[in-house]
């Protein structure tokens, strides 16, 4: 399963290790469990010989070795009760950071897309130089020969003139 979640998709996959070490750990502890219970169950004979042959041991424990024991649990359950809240607040922790990586893929990909457009933009103004350049070449080109035209015809209108009037 380890494999198969590493090969998804990068938001699929974070979800789904983080539940699969959930699972893994959840698997361990009851692992635990079982072979505490199962080592209880076979030294519960022997337990049990021990206290018929020390019943009269048994009973002059003393209100103190309780006490301690009834404490040893108390604090054992406490360190549980810390313990699922730790591993709480870090499967907590957890989601935060895979969000905020996604977050943070999202806005690399607006990133890259505006830098492509940029590119498109920068591409289409380099065109439109060039074609306004084109444009005020030709503009130049075209004033200057509507120039000379507008020189020789006022020269050819004062040499008709000239001629006209000098006859």
């Amino acid at each position: 399963m380890d494999l198969e979640a590493r090969s998804l998709q990068p938001n699929v996959k974070a979800i789904l290790l983080a539940k699969l070490r959930e699972y893994k750990s959840d698997l361990n502890n009851l692992k635990s469990e079982h072979k505490r219970l199962a080592s209880a169950n076979s030294n519960q004979a022997a337990r049990d010989d021990l206290l018929e042959s020390g019943m009269a041991d048994a009973m002059s424990v003393s209100a103190n070795q309780r006490g301690r024991l009834m404490m040893s649990t108390e604090r054992l359950n406490e360190s549980s009760d810390r313990i699922k809240e730790s591993r709480r607040t870090m499967l907590e922790t957890e989601e935060l950071g895979v969000s905020i990586l996604q977050d943070l893929h999202q806005q690399r990909q607006s990133l890259l897309h505006a830098n492509d457009t940029l590119h498109g933009v920068d591409d289409n103004i380099s065109k439109s130089k060039k074609i306004l350049t084109n444009m005020s070449r030709r503009m130049s080109r075209n004033k200057w020969i509507i120039s000379s035209i507008i020189v020789v015809l006022v020269v050819a209108i004062a040499l008709i003139l000239y001629f006209k009037l000098s006859k």
